[in-house]
């Protein structure tokens, strides 16, 4: 009996258990739904001589995607570029790190850094030497530069250290940028003149761009960079005037960079300027044709257009991945406007390679009208006042060289 009422117990117990049951399967409605009716197999073949590859199909699909939101997306084809490497990438590395130098080519994560290391198709070797530390007192949006209010010291040694690395690399063409350094009384002014002048000592021939920080737009502090002894005197704009303080940092602004570029060329009219614009952040053509119109009018004669990248996730997001055709517009509008040269196009930098070959050349030709200029002012022929280059002269150089580089691109197209 006690072993029959166990048994009866538990088997009340059993017939008390609740009955299990499988939860209800959840079914996206939605994407059922847009599954249905959306397109069949026959709808990707139709009207078409053969079959997509799986790889054409891909390609297709990531098209569309890029069209529509930019900020998250892969990257478009036109935006894909070789990773750093080669001889000359390795030597100028190595250098670097010696001197303990810096470059905004790795800082910023250019894409172009193979290109303008190693020569290039032109064969005019460059880099972009970022001077006074990597640490920026500001913090723009765009920039994936290290930032802080109170950066480490200016190292007094760094302007001979740069002019060192410079003769011993053999470059054609050298940038000098820098961060912000608004810890500074000068905010880095006499620094910036220094590394020039030691440069021109040891280097006489190189051809030296300075893309400078706004100085808060003090013309005290712009005229020692101006006249220290360079060939051009960049400072970049960056965006539309309606997008300034939502890229930038606070105390930059579009009327003070534009008065900098006024200044210079005020300073010393003969000093080529240049300035830079990131499309992709959110701006109108219409913007970007004021923008363009801005620059010409405070004398600007070298433009830059180039796609925004966003270097991190904490960094502002991309608005559109603009198209190579757009950007072929654009260059040509600079062309119309008077520039002497505009490098447009979605790899293009502030610092570009075959910008920098451009300049040079128009650098190297310009400098052979001053000197016939000067033989005859020695004859007794009248020449410009003081020597100096007119700007038309200059305009004839530009031309003459473009005619030269769509010749040649026309050959050897006809050749391929």
């Amino acid at each position: 009996m006690p072993l029959a009422r166990a048994a009866s117990r538990r088997l009340l117990a059993t017939e008390a258990d609740p009955i299990e049951t499988k939860p209800e399967r959840r079914v996206r409605k939605g994407f059922a739904d847009r599954m249905k009716g959306g397109p069949e197999f026959g709808d990707f073949i139709s009207g078409m001589k053969e079959p997509l590859t799986p790889v054409q199909a891909m390609e297709k699909a990531s098209e569309a995607e890029q069209s529509r939101i930019p900020g998250t997306s892969r990257l478009p084809r036109w935006l894909k570029t070789d990773i750093p490497m080669g001889g000359n990438v390795t030597k100028i590395r190595k250098t670097l790190r010696e001197l303990k130098l810096h470059t905004v080519c790795e800082e910023a994560r250019c894409p172009n850094m193979s290109e303008c290391w190693g020569g290039g198709k032109h064969g005019t070797a460059t880099a972009t030497i970022m001077i006074m530390g990597d640490t920026c007192t500001r913090g723009c949006r765009f920039c994936s530069v290290k930032t802080s209010k109170a950066p480490a010291a200016l190292d007094a040694a760094e302007p001979e250290n740069v002019a060192t690395a410079l003769a011993a690399w053999g470059l054609d063409y050298v940038v000098l940028t820098s961060v912000d350094r608004d810890d500074l009384p000068d905010f880095g002014s006499a620094h910036f003149a220094s590394t020039v002048r030691n440069i021109r000592e040891r280097a006489p021939q190189m051809m030296i761009e300075c893309l400078t920080p706004d100085f808060l737009g003090r013309p005290e502090l712009i005229e020692p960079v101006a006249l220290s002894g360079l060939d051009v005197y960049a400072h970049n704009i960056e965006t539309v005037e309606a997008l300034q303080r939502s890229v930038r940092d606070h105390r930059a602004n579009y009327k003070q960079s534009m008065f900098v570029l006024a200044h210079v060329k005020k300073t010393k009219p003969t000093l080529l300027t240049k300035s830079s614009i990131m499309l992709g952040v959110g701006e109108t053509d219409a913007e970007v044709l004021q923008t363009m119109k801005d620059l010409r009018a405070v004398g600007v004669d070298i433009v830059t257009l180039g796609q925004y990248m966003r270097p991190t996730k904490r960094h502002m997001k991309v608005h559109e991945y603009v198209t190579p055709e757009k950007f072929k517009h654009w260059e040509q509008v600079g062309n119309d406007l008077g520039f002497l040269y505009t490098a447009s196009g979605p790899l293009v930098r502030s610092s570009y390679k075959a910008g920098e070959f451009f300049i040079s050349e128009i650098l190297r030709k310009r400098s052979a009208v001053a000197a016939a200029a000067a033989v005859a002012a020695s004859s007794g022929v009248e020449t410009a006042v003081g020597g100096a280059v007119p700007t038309k002269n200059l305009r004839d150089i530009a031309a003459t060289i473009a005619t030269e580089e769509r010749r040649k691109a026309a050959a050897a197209a006809a050749t391929t």
